[in-house]
C-alpha cells in the first residue's frame, strides 16, 4: 500500500507569500508632545486682571487728588444769593452764614450752611451749592404767608406754620385756628370755602374747627356762619342758592347764619327785616 502526503496549512512549514498571524496588532501614529501636554487656562487670570488694575487705577487716581488738592483748593471768595426775597434782606442772609465763609472751597460745609438758612422762619427751602473755582451760589425760596394761625404763627399755603417775630404786620390776613394737628385740615377748608364764598362777594375773614369737630366762619363782611360738623360744601351751595334769591338785597342786615339745618337754614338779623315775599321752595 502506498502513502499519500498532503500538506495541512498552519500545520509545518508556512506557504510562502503569506503571514503568519501572531495575535491582533495595530500601528498608531504618535501625537505631538505640545498636543498631548494640558493647555494653560488664562480665563481665571483674565478675571482677576481687572479689578486689580481698577484697584491700581483708583489708588492712582486718589494719590493724584492728594497731590493736586493743595493747588485746587482756593478760599470762598464769592457767596451769591438768588430769590425773590421780599421778606428777608440779604444782608440778614450774608449774617446768618458768615461763619461758614472762612472755609475753603472743598471744605465748606453746604450741609450744615443749608440747614441754618432753612432754620430762619421766613425761608422755606434753600439751595446751596458750588461754583468752581471759589464761590459758593444759595437759592432761597420764601415762605408765602397765607393765613394767621391762632396769635402765635403764620400759615402757608401748605398749612405749615411758622413764628417770625413781626406778626403784628399781617393782622389784616384771614386768622385760622384750631388743633395743632390739624392745620392742613383747616388751610385746606379755608381754600375752599373761600373759592366758593368769593362769587358772593364774601370773603373769609376767619374760620375755626373747635375741639368738638363743628366748624364756625366768619366773613370780612361781619357775617357769621355756622357749619357744623360735616357736609360743608353741600351746605355752602345751599347758602348761595337762597342767598341769590331771598337773602341779597338785605346782606347788611345779616348777622348770622346758622346751617346746621338738614334741609334748610336760619337767619339772625341785626335789625328787625321789612316784610319780603319770600317763596318758601327756594328757602327748602
Amino acid at each position: 500500500m502506498g502513502a499519500i502526503l498532503r500538506h495541512q496549512p498552519g500545520s509545518g512549514t508556512p506557504v510562502r507569500g503569506k503571514a503568519v498571524p501572531r495575535g491582533a496588532s495595530r500601528l498608531v501614529a504618535k501625537e505631538p508632545i505640545s498636543v498631548r501636554l494640558p493647555r494653560p487656562n488664562f480665563s481665571l487670570l483674565k478675571r482677576l486682571s481687572w479689578p486689580v488694575m481698577l484697584l491700581v487705577l483708583g489708588f492712582g487716581a486718589y494719590e493724584l487728588s492728594l497731590r493736586l488738592l493743595p493747588y485746587a483748593d482756593r478760599p470762598i471768595a464769592k457767596i451769591s444769593v438768588e430769590g425773590d426775597l421780599s421778606y428777608i434782606s440779604q444782608q440778614s442772609v450774608q449774617q446768618r452764614i458768615e461763619p461758614f465763609v472762612s472755609a475753603s472751597f472743598f471744605s465748606v460745609d453746604l450741609v450744615g450752611m443749608r440747614h441754618e438758612l432753612e432754620r430762619m422762619p421766613w425761608i422755606a427751602h434753600a439751595e446751596v451749592r458750588r461754583v468752581w473755582p471759589d464761590q459758593v451760589m444759595v437759592r432761597l425760596e420764601e415762605q408765602l404767608p397765607i393765613a394767621r394761625w391762632g396769635n402765635e404763627a403764620l400759615l402757608n399755603n401748605q398749612g405749615q406754620a411758622f413764628a417770625p417775630r413781626e406778626l403784628a404786620h399781617y393782622e389784616n390776613l384771614p386768622q385760622l385756628d384750631g388743633p395743632k394737628r390739624a392745620q392742613q385740615q383747616v388751610m385746606q377748608q379755608y381754600q375752599v370755602l373761600s373759592q366758593m364764598l368769593r362769587p358772593m362777594g364774601f370773603t373769609v375773614a376767619r374760620l375755626e374747627l373747635r375741639e368738638r369737630g363743628s366748624w364756625f366762619l366768619s366773613t370780612g363782611q361781619g357775617i357769621e356762619v355756622l357749619l357744623g360738623r360735616d357736609h360743608l360744601v353741600e351746605k355752602i351751595r345751599r347758602f348761595g342758592a337762597i342767598y341769590s334769591k331771598a337773602l341779597k338785597d338785605q346782606k347788611d342786615n345779616i348777622a348770622r347764619v346758622d346751617l346746621r339745618y338738614a334741609n334748610g337754614l336760619a337767619v339772625a338779623w341785626r335789625e328787625p327785616p321789612a316784610p319780603v315775599a319770600v317763596d318758601t321752595a327756594a328757602v327748602q
